[in-house]
């Protein structure tokens, strides 16, 4: 019975996202913004950058609903080590009388393309993909790997720790070696530090980002694990991220940022099977079965 439940409600959940039958839509006349590609894809690609424990993987959470936190060794050590991916919808309600910041709001991937929430409307103006990255010193490369895909990226500054710590001003570099100027700059766990020391950071991020390529970028002050703030982070993602250029008609390009082997160890040789490689498709289109 719950088997049968449960495949009714993903039934009706596909029914209200919008058709992707490539039999019949017309590629060439797609964009990232198209009703057909963002009700099931996500065309923004933006990494969380920052010092370890800042508090990347809980404000994707707080905007996805995915704990990106899933292996054994990271679950123990409570800290991110691979590269984690969430994806997550942004919507915004029309509504002039839906006050600011909650006429934006966010749900998982496999929410539906319009959300009613109260008496306003939300419809669907984002689909975004997070490549949560690893904070750690020793895990830089793992985190340059993820930049790779980035199209824009948040930096996590925890609001009671002294601002730059090592990691944070690593991973702004990087980020202006691959030539990313799309930054959003998240004063988190504002919750736990009174007003005046949050006013004083505020100023001493400004001074450690000047001359970089965050020098103009907002400061949005958050709590993530309250979700405190999370709208307003919705709506410069929003509003302050670029959509970018993604063309549909020429052949699939696919930027490789991970792989592994789906083989257990002492497998026998007739039966191997392939690796699985994970990554970010840049340009066109992969049709089932290719």
């Amino acid at each position: 019975i719950n088997l049968d439940l449960s495949t009714c409600l993903m039934q009706d959940r596909q029914k209200q996202l919008a058709s992707q039958d490539l039999s019949s839509l017309d590629v060439t006349t797609l964009t990232p913004l198209s009703p057909e590609v963002i009700s099931r894809q996500a065309t923004i690609n933006i990494g969380t950058i920052g010092h370890v424990a800042h508090g990347k993987s809980t404000v994707v959470k707080a905007i996805s609903g995915v704990h990106t936190v899933r292996f054994k060794n990271e679950l123990e050590r409570n800290i991110t080590i691979k590269l984690g991916y969430a994806n997550a919808k942004i919507y915004f309600c029309k509504d002039p009388e839906c006050p600011r910041p909650g006429n934006f709001i966010t749900r998982g991937s496999s929410a539906e393309d319009v959300v009613v929430q109260g008496k306003w409307t939300y419809e669907l103006v984002r689909h975004v993909s997070f490549v949560d990255c690893p904070g750690h010193d020793i895990l830089m490369a793992t985190m340059l790997n993820g930049a790779a895909v980035m199209d824009a990226a948040l930096l996590l500054i925890a609001g009671n720790e002294p601002c730059p710590q090592p990691q944070t001003s690593e991973h702004l570099a990087a980020v202006e070696i691959m030539k990313l100027n799309k930054i959003i700059i998240l004063q988190n766990k504002i919750d736990l530090v009174k007003e005046a020391a949050a006013l004083q950071q505020f100023e001493d991020i400004r001074a450690f980002v000047k001359g970089t390529v965050a020098d103009e970028s907002p400061i949005v002050p958050i709590s993530a694990q309250l979700r405190y703030n999370i709208d307003v982070v919705a709506e410069y993602i929003t509003n302050y991220i670029p959509v970018p250029v993604r063309d549909f008609t020429c052949d699939p390009k696919l930027i490789v940022i991970r792989s592994f082997d789906v083989n257990k160890p002492g497998e026998e040789v007739q039966d191997l099977r392939g690796g699985v490689a994970g990554g970010s498709i840049l340009q066109g289109v992969l049709r089932l079965g290719q």
